[in-house]
This record gives C-alpha cells, structure tokens and sequence, in this order.
C-alpha cells in the first residue's frame, strides 16, 4: 500500500515544504518504473539523480498524484433524464412462454470435457425458433427480459431481426441508452413501430428526422401499402443520401417491384456507386418488358444461338469481343475475377440479365427443359447453364430451375444445369414448398446425406413427412454401417430444429444403443444413442415451447 507523503501540501502555517523529488514526474512514467521495476528503470526527476530508495521515493510520487487527482475532480454533470419508453401495445407473454424464455436466454451449457455433447437439448439453438413463433402470435417482451434479450442478440449477428422484432420500440428506445447495444438502432429495423402510413404528415416527418432503421422500416410498410407512394419517398432525399443508405433503399423495391419504377432505376444506372448501380440492373432484369431488358437480350441475342448446320439440333455461342460503353452502363463489369476469361465472363452477365422467356422464343418455343437438354458447341455448356441457373434464381422462374435441376436422383455430373450444391440450393428457392420438400427427399434417398447439408437449409420449417422420413431413414442407415455420428453432427442439428415434433414418439426406438458390430467404429453406439436420445428431447421440449406460445 503507498506511502503517505508528509505535508503533501505543505503546513498549515502557510510554509512551504521541501518539493518532492519526483513530484514533476508525469504519471505515465511513474507507471512505467512500476511495470519495469525501479532497478531497471530508477525514477528520477529531469536533470537530477535518482532518489536512494528508489521503491520509497516511487510510492511516495504515487500517493501525492493520486491526491493531487483527487483534490481536483469536479462533480460531473447530470445528464439529461430520458424520456420514458414508449408504449407497446402487444399482449404480454403467458407466464409459462415467459420463464420458457428467461431459461433459454439465460443458458450457457457448455460441451462436456470429452467433448460429447451428451442427451439434454442444446437450449441456445432453439432461442431463434422461439423467437419467431413469439413473433408469429404477436407477443411483446418482458421488460426485465430486455437486456439479457439484447445481450443475445448482441453476441449472435442470426438472432437480431426476430430478436429487435420482439423488443419492439421498447427495446429500441433501452439500446439507445447503452452504447454497447448500439448494433439495435442501425442494423435492424425489425423493432421498429412505424407510424400510420396514412398520415402524410408522420411519414414525411419520421422520413426526414427518423433513424436510419426507421427510415428503412418505413420505407418498407410503404412500400408494402403503396408501392408507387414509396418510390416517391425515396426520390425526394435520393440524391443526398449515402451510398450504402442508397442501396438499402434500393433493395426495398423489391416488394411491388413494377413498370412504374423502371424510370428512377434507369437513372440509378448512373450512379456513383457501384455497387447501386448493380442492384439497379438487377432488379431491371427482374423487368422483362424494361428497355434494359431489351438491351440485354438483344445483346445477348447475339452471341446465343440455334445452330441447325449439324445432324441435330444444338445452340452455337460465340461470345462477346469486347465490353463497349453500354454494356459498362447497363451493369456489365468489364474486369473479370482472377482464373475468369473475359469473353466467357461478359457472356454470363449478358445472359443472366436477359429475360428467359427470350430463349424460348429464340428456339421456336421449346419449353425450358428441352432447351436446357440441347448440346452445346465448343464446351460452352457450363457457362451458358451456369448464367442461365443465375437468371432462374434472379427472375423467380419455376419452370426453368426444374428444368436445371432435373431429376433429383439422377448423378450430378451427369445431368445438364449447375454442378455444385450451392447453386442447387438457389434453384430450389424458387420451388413451390411441397415441391422443394419432394426433390431434396429424393436426392436424401438416390445420395445420401454427404452433400445434403446446404440442401436441408432451404426446405420450410418443419419439414414435410416425405423429407423428415428420409432424414431419419438416411441417419439410420449411417448408423448401421457403423460411422461415428459426428459426421453427421449438421444434420443432426438440423434435424433437433427442423423436424415435426410429432415425430418424437416414432423416433423413441432409435434412441436404445445398437450392439456393437464387426468393423463399426469402437463406441460408435454409445454416441449415436445419445445423439438420437438429445433428438427425441429437443423435439418434445419443442412441442412444450409451442404449446406455452398458443
């Protein structure tokens, strides 16, 4: 402990005392002798030898700044009171959903010291699912649930839009008093209450004055109700707002995008971000009676054929020489990524911007599937079929992602459309649900669960019977031969999530553990009875959670 200096201020007679050695000595240096030791950094004061007891003379310095500092605070200011929270109209949780929640947000299980992760549900990954059902049924959060709730939301980016949805103006109003909850009033407009959107007044007003999440939160409701009365909003602050504002706001067209807006994102062509101007000619893509849409085909017309000079049928491509000032303005990048050819990266813009119906028109009105069956000269294939899946995707068709998928048992490599997961994924988007349930089931059944991780994420929760069947089935047959459930710890995470809950009691036999085969890895039984044993838990403390919630 320090030291007291005598007569850190001298006597009250008014007499000077002697000045301390070190008292000129900033405090950053003081520290510093401390860390280092006085024995290799001695204090001393400018110009002067080091004091003999070096330790004493160091503490003694430290006392007489610290009263110094302390001598020389000033009350702080208040602050200004902060208004009160707004009102939530929502009802509030049933007592049940609200301990449900407190539970969930308040777990921190960690793995066990070999790794296992044992049988008990893991509760931080149900968090979203709760989250969202709770939105679904329109209940507000509890106040004393609204930190630890933040809190959550904070530490995981997958939590905040249903996470701010269900704190609603309440919890917006509490992270604007907490800079580490700050993530709330820029990142998300989930939370917020927009105004009615038939009051001109409030909307031009919150437009003007309001938060970047308001403002994209009303942009959105208006958008929604009056899709005309939106991009009207958004004209008059366009030209001043930031970059990465503009094309948020861009985004929003996507909702009742029309004829109507072909205008302003033809101007958007122009913009000073690139990035705008990319969004602009993707969403005029999304236009097929939009000049740029005709500009594309037509382009793309060009280089994209029928060729009759053979035995058959087939499509003849010669691609683009050269990337002109119209292409540059109408969205096409003319640099390509490293490993990319120019000319076949020019094409695949062209191509995916051009509206599909063009290409069953241009080859005498074959429908998708046969077009997509056509041979293609001089190994242009993947990347015709690889622009064509992008514009399937882009343009929202069915038709023409069930044609580049094919058929779901069929091998990849040999049928025509993407060859990667990723992009079957994309393609399935598009599906009707059921339909999507359907093709993802059976490629589980003709492959296997290796590549169908990617697959399972864009199927609607919970899954259908056909595709919950084939899941379980597939993990069953993986458990049989004998490998360790890790390999399938995705899966089976999404399985704990994505299942019916119904299916909890016809799933109760997997959870015993199998004897151990010849040739199955040693204790792989062990762990897939728990793993079956934590899927059958999670799925029933599901069905508890939905019915607390309804």
């Amino acid at each position: 402990m320090p030291r007291a200096t005598t007569h850190p201020t001298g006597p009250a007679t008014g007499s000077a005392a002697p000045a301390h050695p070190l008292a000129a000595l900033p405090w950053e240096e003081l520290v510093t002798s401390a860390l280092l030791g006085t024995d290799r950094r001695p204090p001393a004061p400018r110009g002067g030898p080091a004091p003999a007891d070096g330790p004493g003379a160091l503490l003694d310095a430290a006392a007489l700044h610290t009263l110094r500092r302390r001598a020389g605070l000033r009350p702080a200011v208040p602050g200004a009171r902060p208004g009160p929270a707004p009102h939530d109209p929502r009802p509030p949780l049933p007592e049940a959903a609200r301990q449900r929640l407190a539970q969930l947000l308040a777990d921190r299980a960690a793995p066990t010291a070999s790794g296992r992760r044992g049988a008990a549900p893991d509760l931080t990954e149900l968090i979203p699912q709760w989250l969202a059902t709770a939105n679904r049924q329109g209940f507000r959060a509890p106040a004393a649930l609204l930190p630890p709730l933040l809190d959550a939301a904070r530490a995981r980016t997958d939590l905040r839009p249903q996470a701010l949805a269900f704190a609603g103006p309440r919890g917006l109003w509490l992270a604007a008093l907490n800079p580490e909850w700050k993530f709330a009033l820029r990142g998300s407009a989930g939370g917020v209450l927009v105004p009615d959107t038939g009051d001109p007044e409030a909307v031009r007003r919150l437009w003007e004055e309001g938060l970047f999440a308001e403002r994209i939160a009303l942009l959105d409701a208006v958008r929604v109700q009056d899709p005309a009365a939106a991009l009207a909003l958004l004209t008059t602050t366009w030209s001043t707002e930031r970059a990465e504002d503009r094309l948020m706001f861009l985004d929003s067209l996507r909702t009742g995008l029309g004829a109507r807006d072909e205008e302003f994102l033809e101007q958007a062509l122009s913009d000073r971000s690139r990035n705008v101007r990319a969004t602009a000619a993707e969403l005029l893509s999304a236009l097929p009676s939009s000049a740029f849409a005709g500009r594309m085909a037509a382009r793309a017309a060009s280089c994209v054929n029928p060729d009759r000079t053979g035995a058959g049928a087939s499509i003849a491509v010669e691609a683009p020489h050269e990337c002109d000032a119209g292409m540059q303005r109408d969205g096409v990048v003319p640099v390509p990524p490293t490993g990319r050819g120019e000319r076949s990266w020019w094409l695949g813009q062209l191509v995916e911007a051009t509206p599909l119906g063009v290409w069953q028109e241009r080859f005498g009105g074959r429908p998708a599937a046969e077009i997509v069956a056509l041979p293609v000269a001089d190994d242009w294939a993947g990347e015709l079929h690889a622009a064509w899946c992008r514009a399937a995707v882009r343009q929202r068709d069915p038709q023409w992602a069930r044609a580049l998928l094919g058929v779901a048992s069929a091998p990849p490599a040999g049928a025509p459309g993407p060859a990667s997961i990723a992009e079957r994924s994309k393609l399935l988007a598009v599906l009707p649900e059921a339909e999507r349930a359907d093709w993802v089931a059976a490629f589980i059944a003709a492959h296997g669960l290796s590549e169908a991780f990617q697959l399972l994420g864009v199927c609607t929760v919970p899954w259908t019977g056909p595709l919950g069947r084939a899941v379980v089935d597939a993990l069953d047959i993986a458990r049989d031969g004998g490998s360790y459930p890790w390999s399938f710890s995705g899966v089976m995470g999404l399985a704990e999530r994505c299942l019916d809950p119904a299916e909890a009691d016809r799933l109760e036999v997997l959870t015993a553990a199998p004897d151990e085969r010849e040739g199955a890895s040693p204790g792989a039984g062990g762990y897939w009875s728990e793993a079956f044993q934590r899927l059958v838990s999670t799925l029933r403390l599901r069905a508890a959670m939905e019915a607390e919630l309804t």
